[in-house]
């Protein structure tokens, strides 16, 4: 089976999605919980979804460089 390639916004949203994760797992919170509070409210993902990109987030391919340049920006800050 081939490797798929993944774009800067595929590994902008793992980062981001575990970030919540992680937030939120500290918690105690269920997995099904934080998908259910947290992630699918804004990104509409299934809880079998949540579960690949958590196992992505693991990968060396999907490690965002520091010098990658982006069109977009992706933190969710405002100026």
């Amino acid at each position: 089976m081939a490797k798929k390639r993944r774009g800067l916004s595929y590994k902008k949203k793992v980062a981001d999605i575990n970030r919540i994760y992680d937030a939120h797992a500290k918690d105690g919170l269920s997995n099904r919980e934080i998908w259910r509070r947290y992630i699918y409210p804004v990104y509409a993902i299934s809880e079998r979804t949540l579960y690949n990109i958590l196992g992505a987030s693991m990968e060396p391919q999907n490690i965002i460089p520091d010098d990658q340049l982006s069109l977009f920006d992706f933190t969710g800050q405002k100026n």
